[in-house]
C-alpha cells in the first residue's frame, strides 16, 4: 500500500503535514528529534497490512509542516494540541498513540491535557516529562548524557553546528538507520534554517508552560525501550508508576535509542500483539 499525504488546517494552529496508510482503526504516531513522519515507515506498513489505519504527522516545525518563528511556539502543550486537533479531525473517538523520543513527552502531555482523545499509549525511548525534569536535577549520569540539551539552549550556534556537519546523521544514528534511508533526513534538514524549529523544542522545554490538566495518566501505557540508548539512561524507567500507574515496560536489550528502526520487526510485532488484544 502506498502512503498518502495531506495537510490539516485548523484555525489558530500551524498547517500540519500528515502521512497515512491503510484502512480501519486509526493509530497515531508521533516522531522525535531530528526526524519526521518517515521514522515510522516500517510500523505504518506493518499496521496497514494488518488492517489498521496508520497516521503520522510531521510535528510543527518539521518537514512539510508549518514552522512558526520563535521558541515560544514549541511548548509541549501547543505541540500536543496539534496532535489533539489531528485526532479530533478523525472523528473516531479515542485512539492509540505511539510516541518516540520527543514524541514520548508530547504523547504523555497529550494524555494529560486531552485524556478523552487517547485510548492507550505506546512510548519508545522517550522520557516522561515530569520524571525527566526530576532526573536532570538529581542524576549526574543523566545530565552527562543530556549535555546536548544544555548546548541547545545557546542562540544560533547549535543550528549552525548541526547543519555544518556533513556526517551529522551518520554519527547520530551510529548505524541504527539503514544508510539508504539517510536521504530522508538529508532532505528534511537541508540547511541551517531547517534545524531552527526542532532545536527550539529544547529551548521551549526550559521555559514555563501551562500546567497540564492532570499529572496522573489513567491509561494503559506500554513503554518499549532499547536498552543501548546513548542519550537516555535506564533510570528513565524507574518510578514511572508515580505518573502512569498502569505502565508496563518491554526492554529490548539489543536495540538503542532509535528502537523502532533498529528493531523494526520486533517493535511492529509488539504493537500488533497489543493492538489486537
Amino acid at each position: 500500500m502506498n502512503i498518502e499525504h495531506r495537510f490539516l488546517d485548523v484555525p489558530g494552529r500551524p498547517r500540519i503535514h500528515v502521512a497515512e496508510v491503510g484502512k480501519g482503526k486509526p493509530v497515531v504516531f508521533v516522531h522525535g528529534f531530528p526526524e519526521g513522519w518517515f521514522a515510522w515507515r516500517d510500523q505504518m506498513h506493518a499496521l496497514a497490512a494488518a488492517g489498521f489505519r496508520a497516521i503520522a504527522p510531521d510535528l510543527r516545525g518539521y518537514g512539510e509542516s508549518e514552522k512558526p518563528r520563535g521558541a515560544k511556539h514549541y511548548k509541549a502543550s501547543l505541540v500536543a494540541g496539534d496532535v489533539a486537533a489531528l485526532i479530533e479531525s478523525l472523528g473516531e473517538g479515542p485512539v492509540p498513540v505511539v510516541g518516540h523520543d520527543w514524541g514520548g513527552p508530547i504523547t504523555y502531555r497529550l494524555a494529560m491535557d486531552h485524556p478523552e482523545l487517547v485510548s492507550r499509549l505506546f512510548i519508545m525511548n522517550g522520557p516522561h516529562p515530569l520524571h525527566f525534569n526530576r532526573l536532570l536535577r538529581k542524576s549526574a549520569a543523566q545530565r552527562r548524557r543530556s549535555w546536548y540539551i544544555f548546548f541547545f539552549q545557546l542562540p544560533f550556534l547549535p543550528e549552525r553546528a548541526m547543519a555544518g556537519r556533513k556526517d551529522v546523521f551518520a554519527r547520530m544514528f551510529r548505524g541504527a538507520v539503514p544508510a539508504e534511508r539517510l536521504v530522508d533526513y538529508q532532505r528534511a534538514f537541508p540547511d541551517v534554517s531547517s534545524w531552527k524549529a526542532p532545536i527550539d523544542f529544547y529551548r521551549a522545554a526550559r521555559t514555563k508552560d501551562v500546567r497540564p490538566k492532570t499529572k496522573i495518566i489513567d491509561k494503559d501505557v506500554l513503554v518499549i525501550w532499547g536498552m543501548r540508548d546513548f542519550a537516555l539512561g535506564p533510570e528513565c524507567l524507574e518510578g514511572l508508576e508515580e505518573w502512569v500507574p498502569r505502565v508496563r515496560i518491554e526492554r529490548l536489550p539489543n536495540a538503542g535509542h532509535f528502537v523502532q528502526q533498529e528493531a523494526a520487526e520486533e517493535v511492529s510485532a509488539i504493537l500488533l500483539r497489543e493492538l489486537r488484544e
